[in-house]
Parts: C-alpha cells; sequence; structure tokens
C-alpha cells in the first residue's frame, strides 16, 4: 500500500454501511506507524498519535469572535429583497498573495446570485464594482443553494479557482426548495472554473440520475493527492425507519472534479453526528445532525469543520420565528476519512440572545480559515432574527485563536513530560509552539529505544521560556542534521506553561513546509516554505 506523509496507508475509502450514531472508528489511533515521518509541517497534540505517554493535561481552544462583527451585512439591492443575504454558505475566504487581498465568495438576496468582497486587512470588507453584472460585486448571476470556491495555485492559470454550487430550481425562498433533478430535495452539482474569482465558466455538471442533497460541499486534500466530494445523503435523510430527518455525509475522492462528477453514485456512506453530540437543551428529543462539513489541509492533517444540527426543524422554526441551531464544531483527520473528535463543545457557537447578528445557523467557509501572522482566522456566517422571512437575514463575521492553538499540552509548576513515539525527520532545526512566560521547556533526544543521545540530554538544551509560536530549540555544541534519516524519540519537559506544537525545519528561521488551509499574508503559495533568495 502506499504511504501517506505522516506513515499511514493510504487505502481506499472503506464502505462500513449506513452511518451509525456510534463515533467513528480511528484506526491510524489504534495502529500508528512503527515510525512516523514528521516533514510534511507542524506537528499537533490533537490526539495521541505523535505520543507514547505524557504527564501534561490536554487542553481544547476556541476561536474568539472579533469585536468588529458582523464584517458583512446585507446592504445593496442585490443583497436585500425579500431574504436578505450578504454571507458565505460555504463558498470560500481565501488570501490571494498575488493581489495582496483576502477574498470572499458569499452568497446574496435569496442565495439567487453570489458575490465577491474583498480586504486589504481581513477585517474592512469591499463590494467591487465589477462587469459580470455591471455596477455590482456580482459574479454569478445563477440561483443556488450551497457552494464551495477553492484557489488552486498548482492549476493552470485560467483554472486558478474552482467552484461547486448546487444547482436549485425555485422562485423564492418562501417556496419549497427543490433540486435541478427530480425531486424536492433532488440536486445536481454544477461545476466552474476562473482565471480570477470573477469570471466562472461552466465545465461539468452532475448527472441529474444521481442527485445528491443540497448542502454538499468539496475541498482538496493534498495528502491524499485527490479532490474530496463532501455529499450530503439524502436518502438517509427521507427514509429514517422513524420518519425523522438525519442528515449525513458522503464520501467521493476523485483527482479530476470535473470527471467525479460523473458519477457521483459512486460515494460511500461516511460521518455524522453520533450520541456524543449533546442534543438542544429546548429541543431534547431532536438528534442532533451534521449538516455540513468543511475541511482543509494545515500543516501536517486535515481540519474539520462540522456544523452540527441541534434542532428544531425547519416548520418549527417557520412556526416560530427562530432559526435553527448549528453550531461549528471541530475535528481532525491524518488519513483523510476518518475523524477524531475528542472536543463536543462549539467551536464557534450560536449566540442565541436578542440582537446577535450570529442568533443561529452558524456556517463555515470553503478553505477553512486563515493564517494572518501568529493567529488562525475563522470566518464564519450566522443568520440573526427579524420579523421578515425565519431563514434570512444572514451576516458574515470572523473569530480568531493563536496559530496551531486547537489544542494544548499544558503543566502547572510541578513539571510535567512527553515522550514521542519514534520519529524520522530530514530537516535541521527544532521549533515549538510554546506559551511558556513563566515556566520553561527543555527538550532531549533519545534513540529508538528510549535511551540518551550525547549531546542531544535535557541538561545539554538551552532553557525556552516566554510566549510564541515559533522557537527554536538549542543543543550548544550538538548538530541536529546529524540524526536525519534516524529514528528518534524527542522528550519535552515542561513546567507552568502550554506547548501546541513542534516541529523541524530544513531552515533557521524555522519554516515547517506545512500546509496553510487558506493562505495569509507572510505566505506566496499554498505552504508555508522559506522566501525565495
Amino acid at each position: 500500500m502506499p504511504l501517506l506523509p505522516n506513515g499511514i496507508e493510504r487505502v481506499d475509502a472503506p464502505n462500513y454501511g449506513p452511518v451509525p450514531r456510534t463515533p467513528m472508528p480511528v484506526p491510524y489511533l489504534d495502529a500508528p506507524p512503527d515510525v512516523i515521518p514528521i516533514d510534511a509541517g507542524r506537528q499537533l497534540f490533537v490526539d495521541d498519535f505523535l505520543i507514547e505517554r505524557h504527564s501534561l493535561t490536554r487542553a481544547f481552544h476556541h476561536p474568539e469572535p472579533h469585536s468588529a462583527n458582523p464584517l458583512l451585512k446585507p446592504e445593496h439591492e442585490w443583497e436585500l429583497g425579500d431574504v436578505p443575504f450578504a454571507m458565505p454558505f460555504s463558498d470560500g475566504v481565501w488570501f490571494d498573495p498575488e493581489d495582496r487581498l483576502f477574498k470572499m465568495w458569499y452568497a446574496g438576496n435569496e442565495m439567487w446570485c453570489t458575490c465577491l468582497a474583498t480586504s486589504r486587512d481581513g477585517i474592512v470588507w469591499e463590494c467591487p464594482a465589477l462587469d459580470v453584472v455591471p455596477g455590482t460585486n456580482i459574479v454569478l448571476n445563477l440561483p443556488r443553494d450551497s457552494s464551495t470556491v477553492w484557489r488552486d495555485p498548482d492549476a493552470e492559470a485560467s483554472e486558478r479557482y474552482k467552484m461547486i454550487q448546487t444547482v436549485k430550481r425555485r422562485l423564492s425562498m418562501k417556496e419549497p426548495l427543490v433540486g435541478a433533478a427530480t425531486g424536492t430535495f433532488a440536486f445536481t452539482l454544477s461545476y466552474f472554473t476562473s482565471p480570477d474569482g470573477v469570471h466562472w465558466t461552466k465545465r461539468a455538471e452532475s448527472p441529474a440520475a444521481q442527485p445528491t442533497g443540497d448542502r454538499s460541499t468539496f475541498w482538496r486534500d493534498p495528502f491524499r493527492d485527490a479532490w474530496i466530494y463532501s455529499l450530503r445523503d439524502i436518502e438517509w435523510q427521507l427514509n429514517r425507519p422513524d420518519g425523522q430527518q438525519y442528515r449525513v455525509r458522503n464520501f467521493l475522492e476523485h483527482t479530476d472534479l470535473a470527471a467525479g462528477l460523473a458519477d457521483i453514485s459512486a460515494a460511500v456512506p461516511w460521518v455524522g453526528a453520533d450520541d456524543l453530540d449533546p442534543p438542544n437543551p429546548a429541543w431534547p428529543d431532536q438528534p442532533p445532525q451534521l449538516y455540513t462539513l468543511d475541511a482543509t489541509p494545515y500543516e501536517s492533517l486535515m481540519i474539520g469543520l462540522f456544523s452540527v444540527h441541534q434542532g428544531p426543524e425547519n416548520e418549527i422554526c417557520a412556526e416560530r420565528g427562530l432559526q435553527k441551531r448549528n453550531q461549528i464544531m471541530v475535528g481532525y483527520s491524518r488519513d483523510g476519512f476518518h475523524w477524531h473528535r475528542p472536543d463536543r463543545r462549539p467551536f464557534i457557537r450560536a449566540q442565541e440572545h436578542d440582537g446577535a447578528w450570529d442568533w443561529g445557523n452558524i456556517q463555515s467557509v470553503g478553505g477553512g480559515f486563515c493564517v494572518a501572522g501568529d493567529e488562525l482566522w475563522f470566518y464564519y456566517s450566522g443568520r440573526g432574527l427579524w420579523d421578515g422571512f425565519w431563514d434570512g437575514n444572514g451576516m458574515a463575521g470572523l473569530a480568531t485563536m493563536r496559530r496551531d492553538g486547537f489544542v494544548s499540552l499544558t503543566a502547572d509548576r510541578d513539571s510535567g513530560i512527553l515522550l514521542t513515539r519514534p520519529l524520522r525527520f530530514s530537516g535541521e532545526h527544532l521549533f515549538v509552539n510554546l506559551k511558556a512566560p513563566y515556566g520553561r521547556l527543555r527538550v532531549a533526544v533519545l534513540d529508538q529505544s528510549g535511551a540518551p543521545l550525547r549531546g542531544f540530554g535535557l541538561a545539554d538544551c538551552t532553557p525556552l521560556d516566554g510566549d510564541g509560536t515559533k522557537r527554536g530549540v538549542d543543543w550548544p555544541g550538538a548538530d541536529l542534521s546529524s540524526l536525519a534519516g534516524r529514528p528518534v524519540r524527542l522528550r519535552f519537559e515542561l513546567v507552568d506553561g502550554a506547548l501546541y506544537s513542534f516541529w523541524v525545519s530544513r531552515h533557521p528561521t524555522g519554516e515547517s513546509g506545512g500546509h496553510i488551509a487558506a493562505g495569509g499574508p507572510d505566505f506566496k503559495g499554498a505552504r508555508d516554505v522559506a522566501p525565495e533568495i
């Protein structure tokens, strides 16, 4: 079997049968590789894949909403109408390194058009006048439901941007949602490409005889070297024995986006909400469902943003003037199929208080998040309560957190240790993401059996303190490159601090070589690499 960059065997997506309510198995955590390659980017502590044992405390962290929210709200004629929207419904937020702009694709009024906003700083957004529909920022004047935009730096310039939209057929959101295929919830997927994110050309459409659900999305998985279609499963949704809706996802991968759409019936059942997902206390009889799954490559793994539906269903929302509760949860995958979700609290939550722009229906964006200096920027959409149609009033906002800040391993004033499994690297410089303003970190390098290596002991290591997302580790007089290609273990000793990640770089400036989700101002491409000299 071919290996993924982290040493896990790359296997075809298994077909476990109908998606159960039990948590998903994660085989690579039960049987990790004997030696784990770590050249693919920063190594995060979101699970025990890298860890032999430790005496630290694992803490899960969530981004904080930005004080400037909402960053985008319906203001123009083509955003207002009967059902106002100015919000990504996945769509996408990317940093364009060529134009030096953040770019946001989003749905306008009643989701009858797709628009483009731009920003120099990621906070203040403008709606440029474009030539597709003169005098507006509309880039695609077609009715849609869900949509995803992906910036592909490896594609031909004419296809730099890729978009897949769920095609709908209805005159108003106040009417039943009807897809392009036969049946109320039977949708097809349209694939477009663009050189600039403004002018789009349709390339392919999925067969009408193979419908999918409305909230389907896609992304690029560079570890599997494939495009992943995250397809809402409509059959499960309509055919549960108890008659209750249950939204889940099907998985399909292909190396070519257009070719993959030719046969979406090849998708296999994948993942849903499960028994560990808490229900809405106001609707305890409503089982949580997986409304959306977006994902993005970050450093050495895939980050999944799970918009989990906690009720009530649409007809109750319409009757009572509520927004349904969708909240974004987070998950992690090292093989691109199996998801580990150790923290079931909302990652980005619905606010549900009077006047909140994001009262409910919280949705993630295509690309996942941007890397802005020492922070990760998560753009998302929400919907406020209003006197018009219950499912409108969509806006966009931002939540931020520390770079690599999903999970930390912490120690109090009594020191704790972490011992890794056997690792292999080809770089020369060890770096850590550390928060220890009053503490200390030391690192030792051991051989595969756990015996200390001369010159790389704890006593040889220059202690690190302070707070920084890229801190170099040094053993004076020792050369880490002498251990390249050799299986070794790392032993971290931490006092009164938090450790978020580690990596071995080829460069003294600490570039990880890892993936950077939707990009950021400090990067020219899709990875954290050293600038050209």
